[in-house]
């Protein structure tokens, strides 16, 4: 039997499932299509696209040759950001393609924050988050979990089918 010692993370546990399952590289895709201004800057993600990711390989979308040509001089550059970004090597190539990006609205957006659009919850609600995460040590952990199930417990869902 397991004695109490340290707790791994929601994040470890599924981040080592992934891994396990060889989900890691779809995970990175997503990310990658998900942050990818941030991740290479606006000027390279304005002409290109992460298409997808294959045995280590990342295909990406190149708006127009002069953009084709220069990116194979970033290259080394490029593959160092995305490793440093998946915090593991994951991508050892980039294959370059001219293709069509998608449109700006296709792109996915960040959520957005819905905490401004539930109502405050009431005091009883309060009081029973509080008798649940009393045992969460962590003052920050504590408060980000009830802040969750706040939100979580004051959306309105909708009736499930029969």
């Amino acid at each position: 039997m397991r004695g109490f010692g340290s707790i791994d993370s929601v994040s470890n546990v599924l981040e080592g499932l992934a891994r396990r399952l060889g989900f890691e590289s779809k995970l990175l895709e997503n990310r990658l299509r998900r942050d990818w201004a941030v991740i290479v800057g606006e000027p390279i993600a304005t002409n290109t696209w992460p298409d997808q990711i294959r045995y280590k390989k990342l295909y990406l979308l190149v708006h127009n040759s002069v953009w084709l040509h220069q990116l194979t001089f970033l290259k080394p550059t490029l593959i160092q950001k995305l490793n440093t970004a998946a915090g593991a090597v994951l991508i050892t190539d980039i294959v370059f393609r001219i293709g069509e990006l998608p449109e700006a609205s296709l792109v996915p957006a960040p959520p957005e924050d819905h905490v401004a659009h539930v109502p405050p919850p009431s005091a009883a609600l309060l009081a029973e988050i509080s008798a649940h995460v009393t045992t969460v040590q962590d003052p920050l952990l504590r408060d980000r979990l009830a802040q969750v199930m706040a939100q979580s417990l004051a959306q309105p869902h909708s009736p499930k089918a029969g």
